[in-house]
């Protein structure tokens, strides 16, 4: 029993290495896979070259480390979409449904859901007649401001 809790044999390191990767499945962060890769790694330098335990403790908090940096800022992938964002669906055409006064607010129809919804309040710098073709420019909070299609 003493040698459970002495000096960490490599294949402990091992052993925990496989359990923090299994415990990925469970926890899908795609973060303890890294601390399992890691101790992997230091079963193996272990194995090597008989590490003492605060090396391999070291070996093991600065791989963890190392990985978890290079997930994040070298290999995680990029976010492609603007989904949620407030200029998400800009330049969205679509028709005018009720009046729009130069600076007033009027309502307008989308061809394609701006934000979710394809019916907004709008504002524009010019007079909108109902059914002119429109194009959306930027979201002002709860409106969205359009300019006439050209």
């Amino acid at each position: 029993m003493d040698i459970l809790f002495s000096d960490p044999l490599w294949w402990q390191w091992m052993a925990f290495g496989f359990i923090l990767v299994v415990a990925e499945i469970i926890v899908p962060s795609f973060v303890v896979i890294w601390f399992g890769i890691a101790a992997i790694a230091v079963s193996v330098i272990d194995w090597m070259f008989d590490t003492t335990f605060k090396t391999e403790l070291f070996l093991w908090i600065f791989l963890s480390s190392f990985f978890v940096y290079l997930w994040f800022k070298k290999f995680k992938p990029k976010t492609l979409t603007k989904s949620g964002q407030a200029d998400e669906d800009m330049n969205t055409k679509g028709v005018i449904t009720q009046e729009v006064e130069p600076f007033g607010r009027g309502r307008a129809k989308f061809e394609v859901p701006i934000l979710g919804s394809s019916d907004w309040v709008v504002t524009s710098d010019e007079k909108l007649e109902t059914g002119t073709h429109i194009v959306s420019i930027e979201a002002l909070g709860n409106m969205i401001k359009v300019k006439k299609t050209k």
